[in-house]
């Protein structure tokens, strides 16, 4: 038996229904729905997802944080962190990116959707790690990449390449230290040689 897909128009149209005000915005872009709502809204936005009929957003399939700060060359002037989820209903054959704005940039933090779907655990403890995102509600959020004493979070834009500390195992102290970085931020342009009749070409 084959199940065919539900048009974006038609998953769309369910959304609405079912999330009402809520929906700051909706569009279909790439025969796909993404829809944003307030971080005031996101955990009912979610729970309405999962469980309205049209939606049945059963799954939790990616769930990622954002840094807007350099968005077209800087020319955004909107909140800086988004986070972004991707369900996916089986029940129904269709998909929808849900999307929520953390309304403070310098403690950016969003309600937790793990009660609602468990997978979103360790995707979480990632947007906390790499982009310092705080989701409130969750039972265990704490580093997931990164070592428990890695100073900031390595996606945000203005994160330094060479990072802010290194660590070396110290044979005196018997054990792992942090130190400043010692690796000196340099540009590295590649050397192009060219040779006549290269490869036999004239």
């Amino acid at each position: 038996m084959t199940t065919f897909a539900v048009h974006p128009e038609v998953t769309k149209a369910a959304v609405v229904a079912a999330l009402g005000d809520k929906v700051k915005h909706i569009d279909v872009a790439l025969g796909e729905v993404t829809v944003l709502v307030a971080a005031q809204h996101y955990h009912d936005a979610a729970l309405a997802l999962r469980n309205a009929p049209g939606c049945q957003f059963e799954q939790l399939m990616d769930l990622c944080g954002v840094d807007y700060s350099e968005y077209k060359d800087g020319a955004y002037d909107g909140l800086r962190y988004a986070v972004v989820c991707h369900l996916l209903s089986i029940s129904l054959n269709q998909r929808l990116r849900l999307k929520v704005m953390a309304p403070d940039d310098d403690m950016p933090v969003v309600a937790s959707v793990n009660d609602i779907w468990n997978s979103a655990n360790w995707f979480e403890r990632e947007a906390f790690d790499l982009f310092g995102v705080i989701f409130e509600g969750h039972d265990d959020l704490r580093r997931i990449l990164t070592d428990y004493g890695f100073i900031g979070h390595p996606f945000r834009k203005d994160f330094p390449l060479a990072g802010h500390v290194e660590m070396r195992y110290d044979a005196e102290q018997a054990r792992v230290v942090y130190q400043p970085v010692t690796i000196e931020a340099r540009e590295i342009t590649p050397r192009i040689i060219r040779e006549d009749k290269y490869g036999g070409l004239q």
